[in-house]
């Protein structure tokens, strides 16, 4: 899927994972966060994290994303809640992007865990920019029972790609992480992020009959119906785990 079907079918979200607010809050209330925490987004898309945040604990941060659509959503975020001078975003690759190392209480990547080829190389990315004693969030699927072949071929998911709830906790680990919290998601948080976009894309796709990107924003919205009831909701399940060095 392209950058520009994720700009269009997330045109509406406001968080661009499968996160509900009441969610959202409760992460930042399990990290502990005051006035003065620093926190780097990797991969912050409309950047509501790190406003939200903002806006309820004095937080600085800076948010890293590619896509400018989105970027811009993040600015006009901020300016809403007033916390325009605590937060920043920056247009570049978040997997190649550099920072000030150790400078950062709170390093996340919610979502985008391609961005490393995988959860431990996303904490390889992760652990240079994190402060001794800070925390990183990470946003990550994990399979809920074991897969059959047929649903990772219409998923488009090697099996090996993500593994069990206590299988990600392993992989922390093995990557010189502990895991110390979580917040899973429930089927109607995966609802509501999937089944949402599919409103969007058909308005979309009514407005746009002649744009040359029609046939596959069409296949998408397609296949997107038909793995989430599938497959989705009974084998994807979906989490930030917190964990520290």
């Amino acid at each position: 899927m392209s950058l520009r079907f994720h700009e269009i079918a997330e045109s509406r979200h406001r968080i661009l994972n499968p996160l509900s607010p009441d969610k959202l809050n409760l992460l930042g209330e399990i990290c502990r966060i005051s006035h003065g925490t620093r926190q780097l987004d990797l991969a912050c898309g409309k950047g509501e994290m790190l406003s939200r945040w903002a806006s309820r604990y004095g937080l600085h941060g800076v948010g890293v994303d590619v896509s400018s659509v989105f970027l811009e959503a993040a600015r006009t975020r901020a300016a809403e809640l007033g916390v325009g001078d605590q937060v920043r975003f920056v247009e570049a690759d978040a997997g190649t992007y550099t920072d000030e190392p150790e400078s950062y209480d709170i390093v996340s990547c919610v979502g985008a865990t391609w961005i490393g080829g995988g959860l431990q190389g996303t904490l390889e990315l992760m652990r240079r920019p994190l402060r001794p004693g800070g925390i990183v969030l990470v946003g990550e699927c994990f399979w809920q029972s074991p897969p059959p072949a047929e649903a990772c071929e219409a998923l488009e998911i090697p099996e090996d790609a993500f593994t069990s709830l206590a299988g990600t906790a392993e992989r922390l680990e093995a990557s010189g992480f502990e895991l110390v919290e979580m917040v899973l998601s429930d089927p109607d948080s995966w609802d509501r992020y999937v089944a949402s976009q599919w409103w969007t894309l058909s308005d979309w796709l009514r407005a746009n009959p002649d744009d040359p990107d029609t046939p596959a924003v069409r296949d998408f919205l397609d296949k997107s119906r038909r793995t989430h009831l599938e497959y989705g909701r009974q084998y994807l399940g979906w989490g930030v785990f917190v964990a520290r060095q």
